[in-house]
């Protein structure tokens, strides 16, 4: 048989195929849904506190969208759950006592806070004390929070493996210490970047959105403040992003060193390191053939200084030799490289877009002539540059770690369901890959007819009534 059919069905493969469009699909709604949920709290609060009608009309408008991809979220992520069961069971019987912990505790306190209050904030407008409803969003923002926090942990285990210990006599990895999978550093520092990615895309949205209606000078005294609030949420965002990635850099080198050298196409060990801007390499002669670099950054975004060396690509591979024995334990060289390139530089393309638009906007300007018309054509593209930035670092992160499902503890290639054939995963691949794409085409023509629809709600003039009034969900009363 050919080669590359073995490839295409071997059953590893192809569950790693149907895990990853999954789990990329499911984070395209992610980090909308958890940023856009505080600052329509945000919006929220500042009609509370003002009473000013543009302030509840934002709050609908920016809610409305929160609820569709909040809905679309949620439907994608139970997928995943069952994956874990159905095409990964080895990897569950194996890991599950402690990967299984942290995502209980989502689904049984977080996700029950955030889903329980959304749904108290969705139908309690008419119904309940203005106080009362603002709480509702701002603790249903907080459980998504949560939830992503607990569900890094769980992914921050398979990241750096802590809290266990291996049982020989059951022949799996028993938790021992809780408190330690979801405090451990991998996990604090890398909910401080997700979130504050999630910012990043949430800002990206409010100023994209705010600029398709403003060029066309539609409802300025709503979208006015959107996009201010999204300028600002794009460049403070963006600032954490910077911070938290270089944070979580250095764990990454001190703990994964191979994904970090990948990341840098840094084939030998360089003391001081350059950081690679642009590298073509060969893979089975383990070097580069055309190189641009930036003399000793690699060194000081490793280890905070100009001078210490950096591990290279070969001598880690030969070093996991030595460790774990025979075998290639390097990643797919130009998947890490490039993606992390992509997930930084279409992240940081938005804070360039926020500087630009808060000088534009000083003083309460309008943007106007040539730099107001490439403000606009750029305001609107960048809704989608933090959201593609965010999916290339979910795929850095997982494919840079190959070829281990728990580093250092289990590799993919035994984590399989040894008894779900190749055929029968592809078969649900083609499946849920069609579902996802009618789901996606649904999601985009909602969002759109939302979006061009503006804000129009009226704010009730006095405290809710006897509850007489409309009573449909907010996602779709007008």
């Amino acid at each position: 048989m050919h080669p590359t059919v073995n490839i295409a069905m071997d059953p590893v493969t192809v569950a790693r195929w149907q895990f990853g469009i999954t789990t990329v699909y499911h984070f395209l709604f992610v980090p909308l849904t958890i940023g856009t949920s505080f600052l329509v709290a945000g919006f929220q609060t500042a009609w509370y506190r003002t009473g000013k009608a543009e302030y509840y009309r934002a709050t609908k408008f920016w809610g409305r969208l929160f609820l569709i991809n909040f809905a679309l979220g949620l439907v994608t992520g139970l997928v995943q759950e069952f994956q874990f069961g159905m095409n990964w069971s080895e990897y569950s019987r194996f890991v599950g006592d402690i990967f299984g912990s942290p995502l209980a505790i989502e689904a049984l306190l977080a996700f029950f806070l955030e889903s329980t209050f959304l749904g108290l904030w969705i139908f309690g407008w008419d119904r309940l004390p203005r106080g009362a409803h603002l709480a509702c969003i701002w603790l249903a923002a907080v459980g998504t929070a949560a939830s992503a926090y607990f569900i890094l942990a769980a992914n921050s285990f398979m990241q750096h493996p802590v809290g266990y210990e291996v049982n020989a006599l059951k022949g799996r990895a028993e938790l021992t210490d809780f408190w330690a999978v979801i405090t451990q550093k991998t996990t604090v520092i890398t909910f401080f970047h997700v979130l504050t990615a999630c910012f990043l895309c949430a800002g990206a949205a409010l100023v994209g959105i705010a600029c398709f209606h403003l060029r066309k000078q539609r409802q300025p005294e709503v979208f006015r403040p959107s996009l201010k609030v999204g300028l600002w949420a794009l460049l403070i965002a963006g600032v954490g992003v910077a911070v938290s990635g270089d944070m979580q850099g250095k764990v990454m080198f001190e703990q994964q060193p191979m994904k970090m050298a990948s990341a840098e196409a840094l084939w030998d060990t360089q003391g001081p390191a350059p950081f690679s801007v642009f590298a073509i390499g060969d893979v089975e002669k383990g070097r580069n053939s055309v190189e641009i670099e930036i003399p000793r950054l690699l060194s000081f975004l490793a280890h905070g200084n100009f001078h210490d060396p950096v591990t290279g690509i070969n001598q880690t591979n030969a070093a996991q030799q030595a460790r774990f024995g025979p075998g290639d334990y390097r990643p797919w060289i130009p998947m890490a490289y490039w993606s992390f390139r992509w997930m930084i530089g279409f992240g940081m393309f938005s804070v360039l877009v926020a500087l630009f638009g808060l000088w534009l906007t000083r003083g309460r300007r309008t943007p106007g002539g040539a730099w107001g018309r490439w403000f606009w054509r750029f305001g609107l593209w960048t809704v989608v540059f933090p959201v593609i930035g965010a999916a290339w670092g979910w795929i850095f992160t997982e494919t840079g770690r190959q070829p281990w499902i728990v580093y250092g503890l289990m590799r993919t290639r035994l984590g399989v369901s040894a008894a779900v054939p190749a055929g029968r995963v592809l078969t649900s691949l083609l499946l849920f890959t069609a579902l996802y794409a009618v789901l996606a085409v649904a999601e985009v023509a909602l969002t759109v007819k939302y979006v061009r629809g503006g804000a129009h709600d009226t704010p009730p003039s006095a405290e809710p009534d006897s509850g007489d009034g409309d009573d449909r969900p907010m996602a779709f009363a007008y």
